[in-house]
């Protein structure tokens, strides 16, 4: 077996890595005490993102109106407004606000000294050209104007031309995620100028940014190193560097990975199924399930290949019981052991139930009904603090305010990293933006398919996650949690490429062709 070393996955950079905007002018403030000039970033952000315009011509093919803003933002603007006038575009300026920056007031007196036009009223929401909106940025720190916001939504809507927002959308909170006030500027495109702000890939902010992007200015990595309690994008484009163990050629069924699904009942039995499609899927070489009497009656059937510990009996309202099978159970024997997916609330079962999963030795899988019944217990969240052994959990937002009703939080990758320090755990918050975090590091999920959002999705992962665990913890003593957060993205990535249906059990059948592709080095 091999020790882990402390990998960083995926790498630190500009591209993957998530900040707040005071970490982000600290940052800046850094770079221009070792020399870097203020003048010099506002004219490296502008150049680099006209270059990004001008890949795009049809963006451009019917003129281009930037709004300019009072401050640095809006000189970014006036460079990009220059930088397009002297390639030939037709442009034309306007400025809602007066200048209060005198770099920017000068970038803006120059491009009128070119020839370019500065409009005294509002341009026309008519018009079919691109606008750009260039008049706050990362320093928004309350609302604005109603009216601008209007005007500038009014065109995104009328699509006769895209909108295009440097920074920030204006009006949106760089770091919550939410509008200062009723609304905010609606994007067809987000360019965040040198990192993500970590407000931009939020699940409120996703009906203003539009599609993201991040335009590299060249921020140090010396500087990305020293940011604390690293958050990462991750996206699709990652896969390529996904690193897992491949399984040596002579290692038999018991040295791919034992893992023991605790799933279902007679209220539920899909969720039986399904989470245990996912841990088939992994490919782990010993998938074992505790199941409900209606399951396990046919199981044979649909997952041969299924070994059955255990059946579990059922309340009188069709829930779960899970005491009387775990008592026969040597957990021991299992490398993952995964608990929840449809086994239905019944406390008392679970407060006869609960040692079992806290002495459990291996890496325990916690998902929907299982955290259910821990928020309903005598020792509620305490129940993680009573376990000394690796924990992963996967609620959705709900399932985590009811876990943890006392953690607040302007994201939700704040709420993850929380929990995940306060009780030791591995948390997978669920949302169009999933986030896995420990106690140090979060990754956040973005650019899904928000079509492959279905019921049954989780349970297929809850058993992915404990059959792919499972092989990786023959190999490794310790998994980290980006294993967690690698877990997330094929998955993910495996619901946006079925082409038969976004079905959960669909989507495991294309799972397994992803994990047989891993395996052989395919994924590209």
């Amino acid at each position: 077996m091999l020790i882990m070393n402390e990998i960083v996955w995926p790498t630190i950079d500009s591209k993957h890595l998530i900040v707040d905007s005071k970490q982000m002018l600290i940052i800046e403030k850094e770079m221009f005490s070792d020399g870097m000039p203020q003048e010099a970033l506002m004219e490296k952000a502008g150049i680099l993102i006209s270059r990004w315009l001008l890949k795009r011509k049809p963006l451009l093919k019917h003129g281009i109106t930037v709004l300019i803003g009072p401050g640095n933002n809006g000189g970014d603007g006036a460079v990009i407004a220059r930088e397009l006038f002297l390639k030939g575009f037709l442009v034309q300026v306007w400025c809602p606000f007066p200048i209060k920056k005198t770099l920017t007031n000068n970038h803006l007196n120059y491009l009128t000294s070119l020839g370019v036009t500065k409009l005294v009223e509002p341009p026309d929401v008519s018009g079919k050209e691109l606008w750009i909106d260039a008049v706050f940025g990362n320093n928004q720190t309350r609302k604005v104007d109603t009216k601008l916001i209007k005007l500038l939504n009014q065109k995104f809507h009328n699509k006769y031309g895209k909108v295009i927002s440097i920074d920030i959308p204006t009006g949106l909170c760089p770091d919550k995620g939410e509008p200062f006030s009723d609304n905010a500027v609606k994007a067809d495109y987000t360019l965040a100028i040198g990192l993500h702000k970590i407000g931009l890939t939020q699940d409120s902010a996703l009906p203003f940014v539009g599609k993201l992007h991040c335009i590299d200015v060249g921020v140090p990595i010396s500087k990305l190193s020293k940011v604390d309690k690293k958050i990462f994008k991750i996206s699709y484009e990652d896969l390529k560097n996904i690193n897992l163990p491949s399984l040596p050629k002579n290692s038999n069924k018991y040295k791919r990975g034992r893992t023991l699904l605790i799933a279902g009942s007679e209220k539920y039995p899909g969720a039986a199924y399904l989470a245990l499609k996912g841990a088939i899927s992994s490919g782990a070489g010993f998938v074992s399930a505790v199941l409900p009497g209606i399951v396990a009656e046919s199981i044979w059937q649909v997952a041969p290949e299924i070994v059955l510990k255990e059946t579990m009996q059922s309340n009188q309202s069709g829930n779960a019981s899970l005491f009387s099978a775990l008592k026969n159970i040597d957990l021991s024997a299992f490398d993952s052991l995964a608990v929840g997916p449809g086994i239905g609330i019944d406390n008392d079962d679970w407060e006869k139930s609960k040692d079992y999963l806290i002495a459990f030795e291996g890496l325990l899988i916690l998902d929907a009904d299982a955290l259910n019944r821990i928020s309903e217990s005598k020792l509620r969240s305490n129940f993680f603090l009573e376990r000394k052994f690796k924990t992963w959990i996967t609620p959705h937002s709900k399932e985590f305010r009811r876990l943890f009703p006392d953690i607040k939080s302007e994201t939700n990758v704040g709420l993850a990293l929380k929990a995940a320090k306060e009780f030791n755990i591995s948390v997978l918050l669920k949302g169009a933006n999933s986030i896995v975090a420990d106690d140090k590091k979060a990754w956040q999920l973005f650019g899904t398919d928000s079509q492959t959002a279905r019921a049954g999705l989780g349970d297929l992962l809850t058993g992915f996650v404990a059959g792919s665990s499972a092989i990786d913890l023959t190999f490794y003593r310790n998994i980290k949690t980006d294993f967690f957060a690698k877990y997330l993205l094929l998955h993910s990535f495996a619901a946006s490429k079925c082409k038969t249906g976004s079905n959960a059990y669909a989507i495991g059948e294309e799972l397994s062709k992803l994990m047989r592709k891993k395996k052989t080095r395919q994924i590209s």
